[in-house]
């Protein structure tokens, strides 16, 4: 596990490495406005002075060397635009921790109702539960998101009389954006859980032990539940970590002063070093929720050993 572990974390250093590496590159070489605020009311001389400032003269290879330098120091630049010399850091601890109780809470609610109905449709598989589940399956895979968060955010105004605007000290208003969030975990976790289970229920150890007479709800929830719900135990991480930095529709829809706002509202005000450290952000919660995910199965399940050929995802 030790020699897995560190040859993971080898790999996915050097997978961030390499999208650091792309997102500065490219945003080196968009329009030198991304780095000043009103920057068509400067001099040349002014413009000059601040390049040199920032150190945007210099050879790309020594800006990334210089980047990374502050990165490893934590130090992942000011903001140009957005707010004007402020550390990014400074920003990003007022918008992460909206974030953050918005995305738990989200999974915790997607966690409550899809692993239940996805056991329920696969202990009703082809009756009413089921087919109700693949309904709302399919309706969430196959409508695009905006449409059933617009509905979320009209009905929930118009018939319980929910404010459309976040306000984090009316827990009222938290509710409509943590629904549209856990809607898509739901609908992944309920539809896997079935197939998972449906699959486990056709294996002969299952078989077995019908013949032995064991009662259907043992074999389910003792053996099949436990078996199906191994493989699915590897993406909760992942999925946790990506809702925590924030739904970027869901966050500008209700005007929710997190993580996914933040980054529509950067872009459109083409603040680069704002835009660089969010995707930095971004790409190293992804990497860290498949290390913590492959970490969590071994650990729900002994059996797994990674050190094994043909272990490692």
């Amino acid at each position: 596990m030790v020699k897995y572990l560190i040859k993971r974390l080898a790999r996915s250093i050097l997978t961030l490495f390499i999208i650091i590496t792309i997102v500065f590159v490219l945003l080196r070489l968009m329009p030198i406005e991304g780095y000043f605020q009103n920057y068509e009311k400067l001099t040349k001389e002014q413009i000059q002075a601040g390049i040199v400032n920032m150190g945007l003269d210099k050879p790309i290879i020594v800006q990334l060397k210089n980047f990374f330098v502050s990165l490893l120091h934590g130090d992942l630049g000011v903001s140009r635009i957005y707010r004007a010399n402020v550390p990014i850091t400074k920003i990003l601890a007022t918008k992460v921790p909206i974030s953050l109780k918005l995305g738990g809470s989200s999974l915790v609610l997607s966690l409550l109702v899809g692993i239940p109905l996805g056991t329920i449709m696969a202990r009703s598989k082809g009756k009413f539960w089921d087919k109700f589940g693949t309904g709302f399956i399919v309706f969430i895979q196959a409508v695009p998101a905006a449409v059933y968060y617009l509905f979320i955010q009209v009905f929930g105004h118009d018939i319980f009389g929910v404010s459309m605007l976040f306000d984090k000290n009316n827990i009222s208003t938290w509710i409509l954006p943590i629904i549209s969030m856990s809607l898509g975990n739901i609908a992944y976790y309920s539809m896997w859980l079935r197939r998972y289970m449906v699959d486990e229920s056709n294996k002969d150890y299952v078989k077995l032990a019908v013949a032995k007479g064991v009662s259907s709800k043992d074999i389910m929830m003792k053996h099949i539940f436990r078996n199906a719900f191994v493989p699915m135990i590897q993406y909760i991480p992942s999925s946790f970590l990506n809702t925590i930095i924030g739904s970027i529709y869901v966050e500008s829809l209700y005007s929710v002063p997190g993580m996914g706002g933040l980054l529509v509202d950067v872009v459109k005000r083409q603040d680069n070093t704002m835009v660089q450290a969010i995707v930095i952000l971004f790409a190293t919660v992804g990497i860290l929720g498949l290390i913590l995910g492959d970490l969590l199965m071994t650990i729900v399940d002994p059996r797994i050993s990674f050190n094994k050929k043909g272990g490692a995802r």
